[in-house]
């Protein structure tokens, strides 16, 4: 899991090493990646993918949500 959450401290696992990085939850956005369909954080200039729940704890502690909804266009899609 590359995202652990700590008394409004938010650490990310920057590189396989297990290396970390740490900021306030208050200075985090999740974002949408839209090519990729995923949830990301940007980390000095790094960009991190997250899944659904982590972002959605990050946002529960006080992340920023700047997720978007994506819509699929294909013409059998369920959405």
């Amino acid at each position: 899991m590359p995202v652990r959450i700590e008394n409004q401290s938010c650490y990310f696992k920057i590189d396989d090493s297990g290396e970390e990085q740490r900021c306030s939850v208050l200075e985090v956005t999740v974002i949408t990646d839209s090519d990729k369909a995923m949830s990301a954080v940007e980390i000095d200039g790094q960009r991190i993918y997250i899944t659904e729940a982590q972002a959605d704890a990050l946002t529960v502690a006080g992340a920023i949500d700047g997720r978007k909804h994506l819509k699929a266009t294909d013409g059998d899609s369920v959405i």
